[in-house]
């Protein structure tokens, strides 16, 4: 090492340490808290995973064929839920399926509950989207197995963690696609609304929402993709689902098992982006 770099290395700066010392305090001081979120989730979870394996196989693979079916109008979409949900009964993989659907759906729905509210601010305050992008950037491109190390601290391990992570990594997909769709809405049609004596919370409501729910549906989707992309770095930490049988065929170099949890998981993302689609018109 030249001079020079040495001197620039001799005068490292202790992130590291700043960081240990300010988890160090959350758990010393706040230990209580993520204990009981940690149990108040893992509680949640597991009641929901609990109900959905207390009905019979085929009829919730019914009920799922006939709410595809509401959401989107199309016999076809049905009959492919029918098919591939039974295609993972018969792999011995329902359990593991619907441990993961749980944890994707909670992950969506609170990623979507932060997103959408965030993004409608944001589009409506350019200097808090100023402020957002660096840690939405920050959210983006960290690698997952960075923030696994301090949720591990404050959680520990289970299901609880492996939900907070998946949510940390998906919430910037609607927060972008939320405020990108309010942007994008036609100046006229802002203009037409005012001329008619819409509020503020009415025009939001009435124009701005109608108008970019294509967006905001494109970031439910990407929520969806993302999430179940954490699958198998939830099961590193404790977290059921279709990623634990993923680890313990690579940890085992189980080809077949390999094969067949990740095909349910690819047959999950596929009817859960068919279902979450804006429906265009009847018949589809």
């Amino acid at each position: 090492m030249d001079p020079i770099s040495a001197w620039i290395a001799s005068w490292k700066i202790p992130l590291g340490r700043w960081g240990r010392n300010f988890f160090d305090f959350l758990t010393t001081h706040f230990a209580w808290l993520f204990d009981t979120l940690a149990d108040w989730l893992g509680a949640v979870l597991d009641g929901a995973v609990d109900l959905l394996l207390g009905v019979p196989p085929v009829l919730l693979i019914l009920i799922i064929a006939a709410l595809a079916y509401a959401l989107q109008r199309s016999w076809k979409l049905s009959l492919g839920v029918v098919l591939s949900l039974a295609f993972i009964v018969n792999q011995g993989l329902w359990k593991e399926t619907i441990e993961t659907l749980v944890l994707v759906v909670g992950a969506t729905t609170a990623s979507m509950a932060i997103g959408v509210p965030v993004g409608i601010w944001a589009a409506h305050n350019e200097r808090v989207y100023g402020w957002l992008q660096p840690v939405l950037d920050l959210m983006q491109t960290l690698p997952t197995f960075v923030y696994l190390i301090p949720v591990l601290i404050l959680f520990g391990l289970g299901a609880a963690p492996g939900v907070i992570v998946t949510i940390i990594f998906a919430s910037p997909a609607p927060i972008r696609l939320t405020y990108l769709g309010i942007r994008s809405v036609p100046v006229p049609l802002l203009e037409a609304g005012e001329a008619f004596g819409a509020t503020r919370r009415q025009l939001l409501w009435k124009v701005e929402l109608p108008s970019a729910l294509p967006t905001i549906m494109a970031g439910l989707t990407q929520c969806i993709m993302l999430s179940l992309s954490m699958v198998v770095i939830a099961a590193l930490i404790g977290a059921d689902g279709l990623g634990k049988p993923v680890v313990r065929a690579l940890n085992t170099v189980n080809i077949p098992l390999g094969l067949e949890a990740g095909l349910a998981i690819v047959i999950l993302a596929i009817i859960l982006d068919r279902m979450a689609r804006v429906r265009k018109g009847p018949g589809r």
